[in-house]
């Protein structure tokens, strides 16, 4: 029986889910960990649910609360070594991030060729994939947030005003902006520039997570929006039954 599923990806400040229905689509959603309403009116006893969770033990543990009481039992998946012709090369597999084997995953089911996958959350991700499916590395840089954060801790008279992007930033808040957007986009050009090196072909560019939209405008090549790419991810390896 073709069951309905919910798709859940746990990051570390928001999560996002999608309703699978007969192979469609049929609903998305997003939250932070204050407001299970929407979610909770998705979960059915007759639900099959697959999760994917980089968040920490006490969300999740919420979250199993919210699911026991629906009567819903929950898939976690988790990273494994090789899946639909990618192959995880971690020394140590298990330490990927599910959120970032989920995006690969999905990547290479959507294009045959070399593509780097970014992921502008809390923490950004840029992740390098060959065309036959050879995981070839990441990197992990401090998100948006987490950026501002470090500079409003770390040095004086650093205002709490959230500014812009500007060329040539005349105002404290405008130069923060902007040098943040400047450091992400060119780790992300940086990665985008060895990966065409290493395939001897310009790589395509997928972009997901929260701050992807910020960053698009400024990056100096094409790169694709997928705001669900993790969750594409998931809902093939749902369809298998398997993780790895």
């Amino acid at each position: 029986m073709n069951r309905r599923r919910v798709l859940i990806d746990c990051g570390n400040t928001r999560m996002k889910w999608a309703v699978i229905e007969h192979g469609q689509w049929r609903e998305q959603g997003s939250s932070d960990y204050a407001d299970w309403s929407d979610l909770k009116t998705h979960l059915t006893i007759d639900t099959d649910c697959f999760i994917a969770s980089v968040a920490n033990t006490v969300h999740e543990q919420q979250l199993a609360a919210v699911l026991e009481a629906a009567g819903v039992v929950a898939n976690w998946l988790t990273t494994g070594t090789e899946f639909a012709g990618v192959r995880n090369t971690y020394q140590n597999p298990r330490q990927l991030g599910v959120d970032r084997w989920m995006g690969l995953i999905a990547a290479h089911a959507r294009t045959p060729e070399p593509v780097l996958v970014v992921s502008a959350g809390t923490a950004m991700t840029v992740d390098a994939l060959a065309a036959d499916g050879e995981f070839l590395g990441g990197i992990i840089v401090p998100g948006v947030s987490l950026m501002r954060q470090a500079l409003l801790q770390g040095i004086a008279r650093i205002a709490e005003t959230s500014g812009h992007w500007q060329a040539f930033p005349l105002t404290t808040a405008d130069a923060v902006q902007s040098g943040i957007v400047a450091a992400l986009c060119g780790a992300i050009e940086q990665q985008h520039a060895r990966l065409a090196e290493a395939s001897s072909m310009p790589p395509q560019c997928l972009l997901t997570g929260g701050d992807a939209e910020m960053l698009l405008p400024h990056l100096s090549m094409h790169a694709e929006h997928v705001p669900a790419l993790v969750l594409e991810g998931m809902e093939r390896v749902a369809g298998e039954g398997v993780s790895e």
